[in-house]
């Protein structure tokens, strides 16, 4: 396959540059790479008539290369797969449920909303659940906090703007708690909002190294407050889950789930979707009313995805239906990859493996992908490396 780089300026002048085997920094930041058939950046395959797009290949042949059941039910390649490269926060943001997609989508269908115009939220009439397994040590802000240790938290900084939050996450229902910190954030006038911003990285400030409990959440803090001065999303990024998964571990992150990634290296799949809602910490489009409509309020600790081995696979457990991601570790051996029942992709992430389906063979180094068709069977890895395995959830 045949990739295409996506030059955010969150990105990293090295961590993907690095997975290839480069040793100079990349002039431009290296974001994602995305493998799949998405609109906006199709992959391309090697065939006998040459370099040809996976997203018209599929649209020509969709049996064979999704499967009769795939190409019924989806119509169309149902995941988008990443390496993904933060350098620095992402926006604080949640993705819409089907039914939100589908009908945001209408809305703005309905007001001759043009798909690239800035203030379009849904791009798709399609929701985005999706996943994070990381490569590196990988920080991320994942879901609220239960709502008694950001009581803790705010009233720890000691700042009155905080103060009457603070009271609300002891006393109120969390769910009602919360939508009070989301819209104090997000909706009171411009100039509550920005002192309010500036009055929490202050804090941050004074607290850190005072209050061990949330010495990470701190000095995140801090990095945020200084990157976006003045962005009242500081506030809600302190009242999510820090999250630091190891490399292996993994985050499943469904509907109405407020997140950011703030740091690392990982393989992200989702379905196939750009619908994203934004609430700060970012240059781009927000629509507040529109995310407060899809977020989920629910408070507790972020979990991380259970994964069992089958053989020599480590299976990501995630109940979407249009993707499921497993791992494989080698070390100079042959594992058989299957049942094939849907379309896969194959991204190598260390080392070099190759890849085996009856009489055809290809070697895939570090930093490189290959598409498999439902058509042909089962196949095999062998090698020296680790690979990531997509494909539809059975």
């Amino acid at each position: 396959m045949r990739n295409r780089l996506q030059a955010y300026a969150w990105g990293s002048h090295t961590a993907l540059a690095s997975l290839r085997g480069e040793t100079q920094p990349t002039a431009d930041p290296e974001a994602e790479l995305w493998m799949g058939a998405h609109p906006l950046a199709p992959s391309k395959l090697a065939t006998e008539a040459g370099e040809r797009s996976l997203l018209e290949l599929v649209a020509e042949r969709s049996e064979s290369l999704l499967g009769p059941a795939v190409s019924r039910e989806f119509g169309t390649f149902p995941f988008l797969m990443k390496l993904l490269a933060a350098r620095e926060p992402l926006s604080l943001q949640a993705h819409p449920s089907a039914e939100q997609a589908r009908a945001g989508f209408a809305r703005e269908e309905a007001v001759g909303l043009s798909l690239s115009a800035p203030g379009r939220s849904y791009k798709d009439p399609h929701h985005k659940p999706e996943l994070i397994a990381a490569l590196t040590p990988f920080s991320a802000l994942v879901g609220f906090r239960d709502t008694r240790r950001t009581a803790r938290l705010f009233s720890a900084l000691g700042t009155p703007r905080l103060a009457p939050l603070a009271r609300a996450l002891l006393d109120q229902p969390p769910a009602d708690a919360l939508r009070l910190v989301f819209d104090s954030a997000t909706t009171s006038a411009p100039t509550a909002r920005e002192d309010l911003a500036r009055a929490t990285l202050a804090a941050c400030r004074v607290a850190r190294g005072s209050v061990a409990e949330f010495e990470h959440e701190l000095s995140w803090g801090i990095r945020i407050g200084e990157l976006y001065a003045g962005d009242p999303g500081i506030v809600l990024a302190l009242a999510l889950n820090l999250v630091v998964l190891q490399p292996g571990q993994a985050l499943h992150l469904p509907a109405g789930n407020l997140h950011a990634y703030l740091e690392g290296t990982g393989v992200e799949i989702m379905a196939s979707s750009d619908n994203v809602l934004r609430g700060g910490l970012t240059p781009k489009h927000i629509d507040v009313a529109e995310l407060s409509r899809v977020l989920d309020f629910k408070a507790g600790p972020a979990e991380l995805v259970p994964t069992e081995l089958r053989g020599a696979e480590t299976l990501y457990l995630t109940p979407t239906r249009e993707f499921a991601l497993s791992r494989f570790e080698l070390t100079d051996t042959t594992a058989p990859v299957g049942p094939v029942r849907g379309p896969e992709i194959v991204v190598v992430t260390a080392g070099s493996l190759d890849v085996r389906r009856g009489d055809e063979s290809l070697s895939v180094a570090s930093g490189a992908s290959v598409f498999v068709a439902a058509e042909g069977g089962n196949y095999a890895l062998s090698g020296t490396g680790t690979a990531f395995r997509a494909r539809v959830n059975d």
